[in-house]
């Protein structure tokens, strides 16, 4: 029985991480004014720009939005993007 709770613990514990890092983006998101949704529109577009030039692994995309510090506590919001190449296409290349 003891193991039983053990994995429930598990389960809480990655339920738990899951639930911070949407608290973070939505925070992010709000301190950034940008919605979920224009988020969305924006990493669609992305995209759909860089499918032409190279085949993306969609299932590894990752694409944020995070607010960095600078030296004079002022911020600036980054966009952060994770996007897993499996080949970039001829087309438009020189062939020498």
């Amino acid at each position: 029985m003891r193991g039983f709770f053990r994995f429930l613990s598990k389960d809480d514990s990655k339920s738990k991480n899951i639930a911070k890092e949407r608290l973070k983006m939505v925070i992010t998101h709000d301190r950034a004014n940008v919605s979920p949704k224009y988020l969305d529109m924006m990493r669609n577009d992305i995209l759909k720009v860089m499918s032409h030039y190279i085949d993306i692994e969609e299932d590894g995309v990752d694409i944020k939005l995070t607010r960095l510090t600078n030296d004079d506590d002022t911020y600036t919001s980054t966009l952060i993007a994770n996007i897993p190449i499996k080949k970039v296409k001829n087309i438009g290349r020189n062939k020498s």
